[in-house]
């Protein structure tokens, strides 16, 4: 390990001592989950609309995932399923910067992690309360966020991603899935490019101490990909970084299982699990109580010095 620990504000993280547990607050109309705080254009559903409806929505999530157990809140504005459209930063900024303002106000000890590749949103949110970079594209999309990230001393999630938008398969009710990319080797290509994005941090002048790597399941991957990289997540962690593993509700899960997004808690919990005896040192999900239940019984078996 490049360290054992990070400290974040009051916040220690000793890594393999527990999982930690990252809630996904979706401050979008079109999550594949189905759980957008905003409403889709249209719609009757669960979501809400108004900028004032928004943060209430927010807080309120906010506030049941951290009793849940939540260690760290993940606030972002644009969806990642395959198929959606790219949000531009002024829509973005519009949909996160209040909810983080709000948050950081409500619950000035909870962590915040922004879920972003673009360094005018990321620094906004960070000079709003978040402490945290979640980079879906690993400092590849936009040339100015390492070095954001690296002004603010902001500890950074670098994920690895090969989707095409034009590489998508749709199937009633179970969502999108990306057909996923060509890889030499699955696990030696995901290695190798997500120690590139590595570098680019480190140049930008983010210290390895800070820098977590997440394998990217379900971005570019196919369905036996996501399946490899879970079961031999601990190739990834052997790279000597902290781990993260976000499975939660992904189609992957409801092609094994042929359930929609809103019936995958059990599939879920069993990447979980499985994802735990291989070395995920955080868990990005969205059913923050039931998971954080699944990491607990996990780590009372597998750690050392169980929570």
């Amino acid at each position: 390990m490049k360290s054992d620990s990070l400290q974040i504000g009051g916040h220690t993280f000793k890594w393999g001592s527990r999982t930690h547990v990252m809630g996904i607050l979706n401050v979008t109309p079109d999550s594949f989950s189905g759980d957008g705080i905003l409403a889709p254009p249209n719609s009757t559903g669960t979501g809400v609309s108004g900028a004032v409806g928004e943060v209430d929505a927010a807080l309120q999530q906010a506030k049941q995932f951290l009793e849940s157990g939540a260690d760290i809140l993940d606030v972002g504005g644009e969806s990642t399923r395959p198929g959606s459209q790219p949000v531009n930063a002024e829509e973005e900024l519009g949909r996160v910067i209040p909810v983080v303002e709000a948050i950081a106000g409500e619950f000035p000890d909870a962590l915040i992690s922004i879920d972003t590749y673009k360094a005018r949103v990321a620094e906004a949110a960070f000079r709003a309360g978040a402490h945290i970079l979640n980079d879906v594209w690993a400092l590849r999309a936009d040339p100015e966020l390492a070095s954001v990230a690296a002004a603010f001393r902001a500890p950074v999630i670098l994920m690895h991603n090969r989707s095409n938008p034009a590489s998508v398969e749709v199937r009633a009710q179970l969502g999108n899935a990306y057909l996923g990319s060509t890889y030499e080797n699955l696990m030696e290509d995901v290695k190798r490019e997500l120690l590139a994005s590595v570098e680019l941090a480190v140049q930008a002048g983010i210290e390895q101490t800070q820098i977590i790597l997440d394998p990217g399941v379900g971005f570019g991957k196919t369905r036996e990909h996501n399946l490899e990289l879970i079961n031999r997540l601990d190739e990834i962690r052997l790279l000597g970084f902290p781990v993260l593993l976000g499975p939660s509700r992904k189609s992957f899960i409801g092609f094994t299982l042929d359930l929609p997004a809103d019936q995958r808690v059990e599939g879920t919990a069993a990447t979980v699990a499985v994802g735990i005896t291989r070395g995920a040192d955080i868990i990005r999900v969205h059913d923050v109580k039931e998971m954080a239940r699944v990491a607990k019984m996990a780590d009372a078996i597998v750690r050392t010095n169980p929570r």
